[in-house]
């Protein structure tokens, strides 16, 4: 997944409470996308890093196209933002199943009662 642009209010907002980090953490599999957006920095528990939290969840539901769909197999997308250094940096993650075969064995009957 490309990273978009970060919007210029919510990069001076996050600045302002001293975020370091904006982390968007995609995930879907099974027809339906997920968002946690995460805010790496100290002292972040008040309601004005909660609102940008929020805000910064609708505008990623805005500017990416993620739907989630697939086959039932977890997979997923990180975006960090990281202010301090001025990077951005992309990871994708997938789930797939493992089978593992066992030999075979007679097959037994069971009695009916």
């Amino acid at each position: 997944m490309q990273a978009e642009p970060l919007s210029k209010d919510i990069y001076n907002r996050a600045k302002k409470l001293g975020v370091e980090q904006i982390i968007l953490q995609f995930s879907g599999g099974n027809d339906e996308g997920y968002l946690n957006v995460e805010l790496v920095g100290e002292k972040l528990d008040s309601e004005e890093s909660y609102k940008l939290q929020l805000d910064i969840d609708t505008w990623a539901w805005d500017n990416y196209d993620y739907s989630g769909a697939g086959e039932g197999n977890d997979y997923g997308d990180n975006i960090t933002y990281d202010l301090v250094k001025g990077k951005v940096s992309t990871e994708e993650w997938y789930h797939m199943p493992k089978t593992q075969k066992y030999p075979s064995k007679k097959l037994v009957i069971a009695d009916e009662d």
